[in-house]
């Protein structure tokens, strides 16, 4: 598969402006994404042309005092694995729970030790997201509960609910890609209660969950909330990230509606994580 990275320069350079692009970028189709001291490349597959690109640029959201400039440029089919490798870095949360590729070394003193190979290339650029969501199931209870990993990505939020005790955890995704890698997942860490399924909220039509777990991104989030509360069981937890913190009000507005209890919020950078109880 043939991709287009764009590549965007900040200036003045800026974390926090690189996290509010991935955010608009996310939403627009883009599938991964590389930072740098500069600014980012954000990578899409190359159905799309080149016009319809510079225009999502222009129509990005920029912070005041910034400016950007970008470059489009296709990338042939490649070994993304090879150069996934080369950019991969492990994420510790909590000093409890390790989150590293195969080609890392183990850390024997934590908890949890989660080995995530990605099939794409890039990384997905919102570890604060993740980190949020692994807080999260960190400090709750698993143990025997069902649990759905709505948005599953590589599985990484379904492997850890296994390795904290969870009966079954449906892990669901739209993407191929994404349906294979947590399968590929599930394997290296022996996980044997995970259910991967390709395909969207849909699936979860007549299934009851203890916990659900939807790192998405915010216009899936308020289209799917209703799905998620049907499928909640009663006192059941439903944590909702890969949103910004200026999303926050709106998330909190649109689960009131929908009678959710608001349990938390946390925040890491730009990114927050919103944990919600229902009746």
């Amino acid at each position: 598969m043939d991709y287009f990275e764009l590549r965007i320069l900040v200036n003045p350079p800026s974390q926090e402006v690189n996290e509010v692009l991935i955010a608009q970028l996310a939403e627009l189709g883009f599938e991964s994404f590389t930072e740098d001291d500069n600014g980012l490349c954000a990578y899409i597959k190359a159905s799309d042309n080149s016009d319809s690109l510079n225009g999502m640029v222009k129509e990005l959201f920029i912070p005041d005092g910034i400016s950007i400039s970008s470059q489009i440029n296709k990338i042939k089919d490649q070994n993304w694995n090879a150069q996934w490798e080369s950019n991969f870095e492990p994420i510790i949360v909590d000093n409890r729970c390790l989150v590293r590729a195969s080609f890392h070394k183990g850390l024997p003193d934590l908890d949890y030790d989660v080995i995530i190979d990605p099939k794409m290339a890039f990384g997905t650029g919102h570890h604060q997201t993740t980190h949020l969501m692994i807080e999260a199931i960190l400090n709750d209870e698993f143990s025997g509960k069902v649990v759905l990993d709505m948005g599953c990505g590589t599985g990484v939020l379904a492997i850890l609910a296994e390795m904290k005790g969870a009966a079954s955890i449906d892990a669901i995704d739209i993407d191929e890609w994404a349906y294979q890698n947590t399968i590929e997942n599930m394997k290296v860490n022996g996980c044997e209660k995970i259910i991967p399924l390709l395909g969207d909220v849909n699936l979860i039509k007549e299934k009851s969950y203890n916990t659900i777990l939807a790192n998405i991104n915010l216009n899936i989030l308020l289209a799917d909330i209703q799905h998620y509360v049907k499928s909640l069981l009663p006192n059941g937890n439903l944590y909702l990230s890969g949103i910004l913190k200026t999303d926050i009000e709106t998330i909190l507005n649109t689960a009131e509606k929908y009678g959710l209890i608001h349990l938390s919020t946390a925040t890491r950078g730009e990114w927050a994580m919103v944990a919600f109880q229902n009746h």
